[in-house]
């Protein structure tokens, strides 16, 4: 997206990944858990620092930084596609997701429309990443990223929510161990 990118790899950036045509991939637990075990995997083995994050039905709300040395662009762009490829494999075999076929021809249209892929497309290109540069701004995205659940009727608290960081801001627990930052 024109405009929005990483400079600073090492600073905390706001990012949304968002689902092609916003379908709800999301909603079945396997596919959560490629999500969640891809981020700790990218903490573990590419030098990503998850400082919130929250994953919605149809997108993935990221406060997030690399490591020193690192590239948080080339995270990124490895994160989108293990979990495209593999959400994308078990669409195709194994699933037993009762919109399989519409979604797959959803993600097959959208891969044929964009040039920059060859077969298909979970992730809408561009992440629009947005630089942490106050307590302010951080506290107001962080707010935003763990009430995303509240205002969309799936708990009432943001900690009662198990696919985000707000529980580990209160007890330090968590699906996802977050790397706290100071602004």
């Amino acid at each position: 997206m024109p405009g929005f990118k990483i400079h600073n790899h090492q600073q905390a950036h706001f990012i949304t990944c968002t689902v092609v045509d916003w379908i709800d991939v999301f909603l079945r637990p396997k596919y959560k858990k490629v999500i969640t075990d891809s981020l700790i995997f990218c903490q573990s083995n590419k030098g990503l620092r998850v400082h919130g994050w929250c994953l919605m039905t149809n997108h993935l709300h990221l406060m997030i930084s690399a490591k020193e040395d690192h590239n948080l662009s080339s995270i990124l762009r490895d994160f989108k596609k293990f979990t495209s490829v593999t959400i994308l494999e078990d669409l195709k075999t194994n699933s037993k997701e009762s919109r399989r076929k519409w979604i797959l021809w959803m993600f097959k249209k959208a891969g044929r429309d964009n040039p920059n892929n060859k077969k298909f497309q979970l992730w809408q290109q561009g992440n629009r990443p947005m630089e942490v540069i106050s307590n302010t701004f951080f506290i107001q995205k962080m707010n935003y990223i763990h009430h995303n659940p509240v205002k969309e009727g799936f708990c009432k608290k943001p900690q009662d929510y198990p696919y985000s960081s707000a529980q580990w801001y209160i007890d330090k627990t968590g699906i996802i161990p977050i790397d706290e930052i100071l602004i």
